[in-house]
């Protein structure tokens, strides 16, 4: 199996895929068979994860490109609508929230701070609009759970019971979105 080897002063080891290729992150004392052992225990994941990587690099090269106008044009949509999103899930949730940001991502979708800060992808203005409310709810949920525990899940299907097909909606074509960008 090929992969880049970067070696360092951390005390584990790490896989990634990054554009297609595999990177291992081993510390500078890690022996070769210890490194082979680690990614033959990975071999599935990293399969799984090279395949979808090169998918998706073969769907950006065939998929038209954003201007800088519509992403602006976007951006700004997104910035009004987005906000009433969040303060209308917010109050059925009953969290509050800190600041929301509109960005132009290339692999998140959302996001929510320990302090509460939202930040959303633009792209999202280009999903149907229970996509954008999946995700309104899943990043608001963070302010009850700051992790994805059952429990986390249990509070998003509470508020959008929908949240799973939409999510799953997300997956299949979020890749499509992203490469918009």
């Amino acid at each position: 199996m090929e992969y880049r080897l970067i070696r360092s002063d951390r005390r584990t080891l790490a896989a990634e895929i990054r554009d297609g290729t595999l990177i291992v992150r081993a510390p500078r004392q890690t022996g070769e068979k210890e490194i082979e052992a680690f990614l033959q225990a990975r071999r599935h994941w990293i399969e799984t994860h090279l395949e979808q990587s090169r998918e998706r690099m073969l769907m950006a090269a065939e998929t038209p490109r954003l201007t800088e106008a519509q992403v602006r044009e976007l951006a700004e949509r997104a910035a009004q609508v987005i906000p009433q999103r969040v303060a209308r899930y917010a109050e059925l949730i009953g969290v509050s929230y800190g600041r929301i940001t509109i960005r132009r991502q290339r692999t998140k979708w959302g996001s929510c701070s320990s302090r509460g800060n939202l930040n959303f992808n633009c792209l999202l203005m280009l999903a149907p609009p229970e996509v954008l409310d999946s995700v309104v709810v899943h990043e608001l949920c963070h302010r009850l759970e700051m992790n994805h525990s059952d429990r986390f899940y249990a509070h998003v299907l509470r508020v959008y019971p929908e949240y799973r097909r939409w999510n799953r909606w997300l997956r299949d074509n979020g890749n499509r979105l992203m490469a918009m960008l």
